[in-house]
């Protein structure tokens, strides 16, 4: 067991690393546990992905982001944020994933990871949603030839593949692999291209589809996988193509393991929203936060990092209220 520390982060996503950043400047002590790599999420990204926001809306910690385009790319932001990283000597623990979380009396948490035991008076879950696919739940998902996350297209040269879903992720993968020679179906729920996606993507895959370079069932949806072909519920009935691959781009979602085992309530809405205070994110459980996209719950597409970055100023002003407010009663925050 190390010593008690002020604080203790979960995630090392670019919200984890701007609220380590506040808690450098607020002079708290603190660890950030990551279970993967740094700004993991962001690593998983398909490897040649532009990001739809600009380069300053993405920076942290006051180092600037300077990009070639006005839009960087995700290798620019690996290098952007491992820069932060260096640059602030931020507290980060990476391959180092959370097990459990057990709390006694107030500012006295215990946090078990998959290497060592903390003891901290605060927590910030800073988890992102990446993590966990949204699944079709259909007989065959489980095959090898499924992917839910893509990173390049060469793995798919040559190959018959059906991409699902209509938005960013769907576009960009249904371009991609058609460019570099792959035989593309998309299947879509609705009856058109999602009106989100990326202004320079859209008109692009539009017309791909309009000219029959890329065939699209609209008001579809995949119902079975074998592995030679799949079957495609349409407005005429189901139909049976062929297939090598199926790249189910149908979106992420928060893990709630992690916040179930803290105790962190959720409301009885369709986004499953964690219980939060919207002026300081602190849970329903005392002394545990929220920061970024996880906030959103379900609603992945209501946070990110340029509207969530205040995030950290919010958290951690709310923690040095309480710390001034428990040392004013006389109560001791050390260990």
């Amino acid at each position: 067991m190390k010593d008690k520390l002020d604080l203790v982060i979960i995630g090392a996503g670019p919200i984890g690393l701007a609220c380590a950043i506040e808690a450098e400047k607020s002079g708290l002590s603190y660890q950030v546990i990551e279970k993967g790599v740094l700004v993991n999420s962001l690593f998983h990204f398909p490897t040649n992905m532009t990001f739809f926001s600009t380069s300053n809306l993405l920076e942290i910690g006051n180092v600037p982001f300077i990009s070639h385009s006005e839009k960087p790319t995700r290798r620019e932001a690996l290098e952007y944020y491992r820069r932060v990283w260096d640059s602030w000597k931020l507290k980060v623990n990476l391959y180092e994933e959370v097990k459990d979380v057990e709390s006694g009396i107030v500012g006295r948490f215990k946090i078990t990871t998959s290497k060592d035991q903390y003891e901290a008076d605060n927590i910030i879950v800073s988890t992102g949603f990446f993590g966990k696919s949204v699944d079709m739940n259909i007989p065959g998902e489980d095959l090898d030839k499924v992917r839910h996350y893509y990173t390049e297209a060469h793995p798919y040269v040559g190959q018959k593949l059906v991409v699902v879903g209509a938005a960013n992720s769907a576009c960009d993968v249904a371009l991609e692999t058609y460019l570099k020679g792959s035989e593309v179906t998309m299947v879509i729920r609705g009856d058109g291209i999602y009106d989100r996606v990326k202004y320079w993507i859209k008109p692009n895959i539009e017309n791909r589809i309009k000219e029959g370079s890329i065939k699209a069932y609209f008001n579809s949806e995949l119902v079975e996988i074998r592995p030679g072909e799949v079957d495609i519920k349409t407005p005429e009935g189901i139909i049976t193509i062929e297939n090598d691959f199926v790249l189910a781009m149908t979106g992420y979602q928060p893990d709630y393991t992690l916040m179930d085992k803290i105790g962190i309530n959720s409301h009885d809405d369709e986004f499953k929203t964690p219980v939060f205070d919207e002026q300081t994110l602190e849970t329903n459980v005392p002394h545990v936060y929220l920061a970024g996209v996880v906030a959103g719950g379900l609603k992945t597409n209501k946070l990110f990092i340029e509207n969530s970055r205040v995030h950290a100023t919010m958290i951690m002003e709310d923690i040095k209220k309480k710390q001034l407010q428990r040392r004013d009663l006389g109560i001791s925050t050390a260990s």
